[in-house]
């Protein structure tokens, strides 16, 4: 076969450095749409981006030539140097070191779209740290709760 193809779905998550609200819904309105640009313009398709005040959500579709921490890299180091030019309050502004990040199934891709989008809503019952416990051991990923928040 001479041509190479992929399509693998994933959904990022990963938080502001000790989960700090710095992102105000009038910065989440300009940071989605940039963090959408920036995967875009490194051939990761993106399919719905979202988030709260502490965190974000990122589903995209994976460049075949490029590994989750590259582009989990090129994304946190992008985004964090935009956000800092946005305001005074954010010239401080890190991400937490470390990230979930989880394959999707094509059948199951509508459902994290719906999920991303209405974080706000959801976020109105749970906490960042309930819902990424949530997230991995719907994933049946092992961790250790000291090792997870930065």
């Amino acid at each position: 076969m001479p041509q190479s193809l992929s399509r693998i779905l994933v959904h990022l998550v990963f938080s502001t450095k000790h989960r700090q609200p710095n992102l105000s819904p009038e910065i989440q309105r300009e940071l989605h749409p940039y963090l959408a640009g920036v995967l875009d313009n490194i051939d990761c398709p993106s399919l719905r981006i979202g988030g709260v005040d502490d965190h974000v959500h990122l589903f995209f579709g994976l460049s075949r030539t490029m590994t989750i921490a590259e582009v989990v890299e090129k994304v946190k180091t992008s985004s964090s140097k935009w956000l800092k030019t946005k305001s005074p309050v954010l010239s401080d502004f890190h991400w937490q070191q470390g990230y979930g990040a989880f394959s999707v199934s094509q059948s199951d891709a509508d459902a994290v779209i719906a999920y991303v989008r209405d974080q706000a809503r959801h976020h109105q019952k749970m906490t960042f740290q309930d819902e990424y416990r949530t997230l991995l051991e719907k994933y049946q990923m092992p961790y250790d709760e000291k090792y997870v928040w930065d």
